[in-house]
């Protein structure tokens, strides 16, 4: 049986992507939604790479339809409307870790303290692709 990369319906947060990456990967969700995190207040792109999965990625159980890209961008506006207008009480909490993340962060950087310079983006970055790599190779070993 051939994996397919999808969002989840049942375990959705925003849009179901972070859920639908982990089963595609076979790992926990709440570690796709850290890596968004991480990558939002580290990189800045998070969100856009986060609505670019969610327009691109079919949600489970869906029936192929073959629609053109305004239709699934108008299906996502849809779907964001719903998840504004009824809110998933856990999106708090991951806004709230990544908002005191991107605070500390900021604080620390403006410190200026010569021992913090690790928070520089060119030591962060590989160590958040060290850690994520490592742990997804240590989910595709223990599940052999």
């Amino acid at each position: 049986m051939n994996k397919r990369l999808t969002r989840s319906r049942t375990d959705v947060i925003l849009g179901g992507v972070c859920s639908g990456l982990a089963n595609y990967l076979g790992i926990d969700p709440v570690f796709v939604r850290i890596f968004f995190i991480l990558v939002g207040v580290f990189g800045g792109f998070a969100g856009l790479l986060y609505l670019i999965l969610w327009v691109v990625m079919p949600q489970e159980d869906a029936v192929e339809s073959g629609g053109t890209f305004s239709n699934r961008a108008q299906q996502v506006g849809t779907e964001f409307g719903r998840a504004v207008s009824k809110p998933n009480p856990a999106a708090a909490v991951y806004i709230g870790v990544g908002l005191i993340l991107a605070g500390l962060f900021a604080f620390l950087r403006s410190l200026n303290i010569e021992w913090l310079q690790w928070l520089d983006g060119r030591l962060v970055w590989p160590l958040i692709l060290i850690v994520g790599g490592g742990f997804l190779l240590y989910n595709a070993f223990k599940e052999k």
